[in-house]
């Protein structure tokens, strides 16, 4: 077998690592969303292609396009693995909405459209205001956005992971997948 040239050798390491890191960051993401098999199968994989990498650095001479290759594949591996995770968008969102003025508005435009909305009153620094809790699939976060800043566009929105654990409402569509999910 031809020894690669130490250009050569630094791009094999490089994609290698894009593929290995893409990988572990995705089984990361699914392991911290309860996906037990997929992550178990992505990080097998993940773990083949690493030791292909690390064999590739370790069996050749170590130089500097090596090295390279390695700690840029690594970088470049993380961002693709979150763009992935993004485009995926598996799970579930809970959207918290501060609203002075429009809570209620955002409230029943949720529910129309088919959203679960509990409300809640709070006071905030400039007085009273309306919470209004929705959960929602990740993939519907930015329509449910769109439909909230449509009514309010100052308020205030916070985003924070969900793991269902008990009962809820979800859209139609989402029911099935979610008795799915509470039971694993």
């Amino acid at each position: 077998m031809t020894e690669l040239s130490p250009i050569l050798a630094g791009l094999m390491v490089f994609f290698l690592r894009v593929i290995d890191m893409s990988l572990d960051t995705l089984r990361l993401l699914f392991v911290m969303r309860g996906k037990k098999l997929l992550a178990g199968l992505i990080g097998a994989i993940q773990a083949a292609v690493f030791v292909v990498a690390i064999g590739a650095v370790l069996t050749g001479p170590l130089n500097a396009w090596t090295v390279i290759g390695y700690a840029g594949g690594f970088g470049t591996g993380v961002i693709l693995g979150m763009f992935f995770e993004q485009r995926l968008a598996i799970g579930f969102g809970m959207l918290q909405v501060f609203s002075a003025e429009h809570g209620a508005e955002i409230a029943a435009r949720l529910r129309d459209e088919g959203y679960a909305a509990t409300t809640s009153v709070a006071t905030g620094m400039k007085g009273e205001v309306l919470i209004i809790h929705c959960a929602v699939k990740r993939k519907d976060i930015n329509c449910v956005h769109d439909l909230i800043t449509a009514v309010d566009p100052e308020a205030f929105i916070t985003l924070d992971d969900v793991q269902p654990l008990h009962s809820g409402y979800f859209k139609p569509s989402d029911r099935r997948k979610w008795s799915r999910i509470a039971r694993v």
